[in-house]
């Protein structure tokens, strides 16, 4: 695991998500309950990008299925998929934002 610089705080002022690439990931960002939350940006169900989609009550909604995941556990709501979504542990210093992602052998998608 490695933290990799990911955004400035600002960059998700007023937002509820921001998707990024790191260094091949594609993570997206989640603002919530005055946290920061990291997820992989691609759903698990068929692969949309989630930051195409919305927050609704701490949950990622996927734009292609309604496909709905805990942002803070990855956990699937059932409905479409059994699916976890990949979270990452996040910390903000200094007003920038750090994901810890996997080394090259434990990325997954």
């Amino acid at each position: 695991m490695a933290w990799v610089r990911a955004a400035a705080r600002g960059d998700l002022a007023g937002k509820e998500m921001l998707g990024v690439r790191l260094d091949g990931h594609p993570v997206a960002l989640f603002a919530l309950d005055g946290g920061v939350y990291a997820t992989n940006n691609n759903c698990p169900h068929m692969g949309a990008l989630l930051t195409h989609g919305c927050v609704v009550q701490g949950y990622v909604e996927c734009p292609m299925h309604h496909a709905l995941f805990d942002i803070r556990t990855g956990e699937p709501d059932g409905s479409v998929t059994d699916r976890r979504l990949r979270t990452y542990a996040v910390k903000v210093e200094d007003d920038t934002i750090y994901v810890d992602l996997p080394a090259p052998e434990e990325h997954t998608s």
